[in-house]
């Protein structure tokens, strides 16, 4: 963390960039900026003040890039093989399905990874700058180190800077830091190892100046400014592989190698034996190959994330790549940023002291409206708003309010009014109100004051507005506090003073009391009270007034400090998303864990953490501790800590890391510049969409149109719905390749004649598993699916539950295909009508098998499984007619090699496919209820 232009005097320490001295060479006196010439060849030494742009793909290559796939290579090779031998229907059909997959996943991640770019857009692309004495505007990207850059209210900072003059300047720094508040800045030196939030001195470029003036000298540009550090950490961050495309290309890589083998062994044996002609018998191999390879999974289990995709569409998720869907119902960690995930990022005054009794404000963001009340409950209600006549002042009581509690009390509702004057009038900020809601123009904390004076004069967005300003010092650095000097509509002049609890303390020597008069200062209870608020995570502010004769008209020469009152603390906070506590109390209900990694403080990451429901709240690890910590201790120390405060963007990395090394399955939330290196790492990055940064959503691989932390939990939902429809894919395409390929080994070793050829078996492949297949990835949510720990992130796609499953429909499919092949045979039909009943044995099977599949941990057996789907029996029926086609359609039977099937044998098969659903379902209740008895019961 070590930064030495953050500690460094300005002409006498080096940076990491340009040193000092050689930043001011030939730099006629620090007021007069480099000379054109000097500037000119700085550029050249130094470049742009840019990001380079990341190297992009090319349409093309993202195209080829959708072959890349073990069994999409042997489908290739098998329409190579059948091209030479003249089939040309059997290459048609594969080609069709290689093509259609790679057209899916081109559409589906047509867009290259941007994040870089989104980071350099965030650069400022005017300056104002010294240049040969002279105040200029110039392009950013001429900016070089020795440049003087002039700051202003609204500006964003150009380049990293080494503050030279700060006037009252606020800096909004949120995209490196998290903080939601501006962050005040000085010219003096900080300490060595300050993180970047509390480096004072220093203006980052990409940040938003929000108050005040400034003048910096340019000590960093380009890639070596701190957001192209993390641009240059984002380059080099590792994408990790999602669980399922690992596991899908571990099981292709398998799978190829066992169907090549026994292709090899049965072509050996075949031309040995020499039952058959060598390319008669190739020919049975290819089949063999075709029958074995589940040439439609890749396209079903693309459509199958794709639907888990629009799903989340409507959740107001956006998947920007779409394996993340199914990764997401692996999440066992999610890494979550505080400003504006969990909270709202809007500040808030949650606390009143004054007068020795304390206050809750309620409230919504920075909307005027909500109740004040006493900590015992009891409610406050202040007098009507203002109108156009004269508001009330300080001084005697207005008299009494209609309702209950203190409202009746004249004094205390002289005290509440004396506090809203103070907050709505020492402020520069304004409310207003559009169709997304309340927003503040200003610094957030002077919004969240004017809304809580609003609270108090009866819901008015801008309340005393028929007071006059006449003079103001504004909040400086130097002596932390804003005054303000005001007329009321009756003409007597009142100052109106906030700012830093110990400094106004300072200036004060009486106080207000709860009847409406003045006493001695009891700054030690104060001191306390300040200490207790912030405990609580609030930023606390102290509150002053002073009355005036009525002809004073300016504050030049008067002494502030004499005759101040004090009327007590605020303290204000960004108060957590309501939605965003039922999505953690979801979450870990679901088995995942939830942590908190912020930049902000620790007291505050730990109020926070206690109004979201964290599990070990007060358990915190800020950014010096992480430093403290090698890897090895990091990873032991991430497991039981929850909030994680003060980070910078190598921390969230790290954190994320080390969270992965323990096997889990990491989701990481954020909105900032410096979440997108974590982001990018993480198994599945989600940037907030509304108030999060282009290069976060850059970097992510989900972004929530929301920005609401519940959408989260919905995600994780999805996923594991996800998973398991492609789960009921892979048990219901498998069984029927694996039979279908049994059936020509059985043949070619016994040296019988195929049951069913190529083509139809091609023809089963690509119709059946684009229709049946493609149904269950619209099967909706189990019941208890988020009461259900994560699985394991090494747990295999194919468990032993689920092979086992596969081999025992394997085996039912082999017996009822030959039996009736056989059967066929038997009654003396010729070999073509014998295949087609064969073809329309295994087209009924898989209808039946995929009433099975749909309730695979239930019981299918009951009429709500029979019931189904809309999408299920559109599908059967598709099927159904399809099939009626192929058998009794001359021109499809020339083409396949069918024949018209006897209505007695139609029937047949479909009872023969009852059979297997009865046997199926004895197997899998006998099996669950094994399974309960040597499971122990639930804890």
């Amino acid at each position: 963390m070590d930064d030495p232009r953050a500690h460094a005097e300005p002409g006498d320490t080096g940076f990491h960039t340009v040193s000092v001295a050689d930043a001011l060479a030939a730099v006629d006196g620090r007021s007069a900026g480099l000379s054109t010439a000097e500037a000119a060849r700085r550029l050249s030494r130094f470049g742009p003040n840019r990001l380079p742009a990341p190297p992009g793909r090319s349409p093309l290559r993202r195209l080829l890039a959708q072959f890349h796939n073990v069994l999409i290579y042997v489908l290739l090779g098998s329409a190579a093989m059948t091209a030479a031998l003249g089939h040309a229907i059997d290459t048609g059909v594969i080609l069709a399905v290689v093509i259609a997959n790679a057209v899916i996943g081109f559409i589906q991640e047509g867009r290259a990874e941007q994040a870089m770019g989104a980071i350099r857009r965030m650069l400022a692309p005017r300056a104002s700058a010294i240049r040969d004495g002279e105040r200029r505007g110039i392009d950013s990207a001429d900016l070089v180190p020795g440049d003087i850059v002039m700051l202003d209210a609204g500006d964003r900072v150009p380049a990293d800077l080494r503050l030279m003059e700060a006037r009252g300047l606020r800096i909004e720094e949120a995209i490196l830091t998290g903080e939601s508040v501006p962050a005040d800045k000085a010219t003096q030196a900080v300490a060595a190892d300050a993180p970047v939030g509390d480096r004072a001195c220093m203006a980052f470029s990409g940040t938003l100046v929000a108050g005040g003036s400034g003048r910096g000298l340019v000590v960093a540009t380009g890639t070596g400014t701190e957001i192209g550090r993390i641009s240059g950490m984002l380059s080099k961050v590792e994408t990790l592989t999602t669980p399922l495309l690992r596991q899908m290309d571990v099981f292709a890589r398998w799978l190829t190698v066992v169907i090549l083998l026994i292709a090899a062994a049965l072509l050996a044996h075949g031309h040995i034996a020499g039952t058959l002609p060598f390319d008669e018998l190739f020919m049975v191999v290819v089949g063999l190959s075709v029958a074995a390879i589940p040439e439609g999974l890749p396209a079903v289990l693309t459509i199958t994330l794709a639907v888990g995709v629009q799903a989340m569409a409507r959740r107001n998720a956006i998947v920007r790549r779409l394996p993340v869907i199914e990764t997401l119902g692996a999440v066992s960690v999610i890494c979550s940023d505080k400003t504006g995930t969990l909270t709202r990022n809007e500040m808030m005054v949650a606390t009143l002291a004054a007068a020795g009794h304390d206050y809750i404000v309620d409230g919504d963001g920075y909307a005027p409206e909500g109740n004040i009340r006493r900590a015992d409950g009891s409610s406050v209600i202040p007098s009507p708003a203002p109108g156009p006549g004269p508001a009330p002042a300080p001084g005697p009581a207005p008299g009494p309010a209609p309702g209950p509690g203190p409202a009746n009390d004249p004094a205390g509702q002289t005290l509440m009014m004396e506090v809203a004057h103070a907050s709505a009038l020492c402020n520069d900020s304004s409310l207003s109100r559009d169709e997304a809601g309340w927003r503040v123009e200003g610094d957030p904390m002077e919004g969240a004051l004017k809304a809580f004076a609003g609270k108090i004069a009866r819901h008015a967005p801008e309340p005393f507005d028929n007071w006059r300003r006449c003079d103001a010092i504004p909040f400086d650095a130097a002596h932390r506090y804003m005054a303000v000097l005001h007329h009321d509509p009756e003409g007597q002049a009142f100052i109106h003073v906030k700012g830093a609890p110990e400094r106004l303390l300072a200036m004060c020597a009486t106080q207000r009391t709860a009847d409406g008069g003045e006493a001695p200062l009891e700054s030690a209870y104060w001191h306390g009270r300040v200490e207790d608020i912030a405990a609580l995570g609030q930023r606390v502010l102290a509150l002053a007034t002073r009355a005036m004769p009525g002809d004073i008209d300016s504050l030049e020469g008067t002494r502030i400090e004499d005759g101040l009152v004090f009327i007590g603390l605020v303290g204000l906070i960004d108060p957590p998303r309501p939605e965003a506590i039922t999505a953690v109390a979801e979450c870990h209900a679901a088995g995942i864990r939830v942590k908190m990694i912020t930049g902000d403080h620790a007291a505050t990451a730990k109020a926070i953490a206690r109004q979201v429901g964290l599990r070990h709240p007060d358990a915190v690890l800020t950014g010096a501790d992480i430093e403290a910590l090698d890897d090895a201790a990091l990873a032991a120390a991430v497991v039981d800590t929850d909030v994680f405060a003060r980070t910078s963007p190598d921390h969230k990395l790290r954190l994320v890391t080390a969270l992965q090394s323990h096997g889990l399955t990491v989701a990481m939330t954020g909105d900032g510049v410096n979440d997108a290196p974590a982001l990018k790492r993480a198994d599945a990055g989600i940037a907030m969409g509304r108030k999060g940064s282009e290069a976060a959503k850059e970097a992510s691989v989900l972004v929530l149109a929301d920005d609401d932390f519940a959408s989260i939990a919905a995600a994780v939902r999805e996923g594991r719905t996800v998973y398991d429809n492609i789960k009921k894919v892979i048990a219901w395409t498998l069984p029927t390749n694996a039979g279908e390929a049994l059936t020509i080994i059985v043949a070619l070793l016994f040296a019988m004649a195929l049951p069913i050829t190529a083509v139809q078996i091609l023809w089963i492949n690509l119709i059946t598993a684009i229709t049946l297949g493609l149904a269950l990835a619209f099967e909706p949510t189990e019941d208890n699916t988020m009461n259900r720990p994560p699985r394991p992130r090494h747990e295999p796609l194919l468990t032993g539950a689920l092979v086992w499953r596969i081999v025992f429909v394997s085996v039912l499919f082999l017996i009822a295909v030959f039996g009736m092949y056989a059967h066929a045979i038997g009654k003396g039909y010729d070999p073509a009508l014998a295949r087609t009943i064969s073809l329309n044995t295994l087209v009924v099977l898989e209808i039946f098998n995929l009433f099975f599949v749909r309730n695979i941990h239930g019981t299918s057996l009951t009429w709500k499984a029979v019931r189904g789907t809309p999408i299920i029996w559109a599908c059967v029926i598709a099927v159904t007619l399809a099939q009626f086609a192929v058998t009794y359609l001359p021109p499809l039977q020339l083409v396949f090699g069918t024949r018209a099937v006897p209505l007695a044998d139609g029937i047949a098969i479909v009872a023969v496919g009852a059979l297997f659903l009865v046997l199926a379902e004895g197997e899998k209740q006998l099996t669950l209820r094994l399974l309960r008895r040597t499971k122990p019961g639930p804890p």
